[in-house]
């Protein structure tokens, strides 16, 4: 409900002043868009955050894959040096 009250001033001088003022009651006011704002910059921090973990847990796991061939192939190189060492010992064996 809205109501209008109009109030009129008159000054011993004989100026009149007119105050019109505006009283609005039962009408939820409305918020603005800064609550809406608020919770998408939430979201999308959120996301960043869930990206970050995602790309730091995927190089962790490069990072083991690697060290683990890499023991791999120092262990065949191992075995292709005991099996020269091997074959040496025979040739001269021989």
């Amino acid at each position: 409900m809205t109501e209008e009250r109009i109030t009129e001033v008159e000054t011993p001088s004989g100026n009149t002043h007119t105050h019109t003022t505006v009283v609005t009651d039962g009408e939820p006011r409305r918020s603005g868009g800064a609550g809406w704002g608020l919770v998408i910059v939430l979201l999308v921090l959120g996301a960043i955050a869930v990206f970050a973990f995602m790309q730091m847990s995927g190089s962790e796991a490069a990072k083991d894959n690697a060290v683990a061939d890499a023991a791999n192939s120092v262990g065949d190189a191992a075995g292709q040096v005991g099996d020269a060492a091997q074959d040496a010992a025979d040739n001269l064996s021989n």
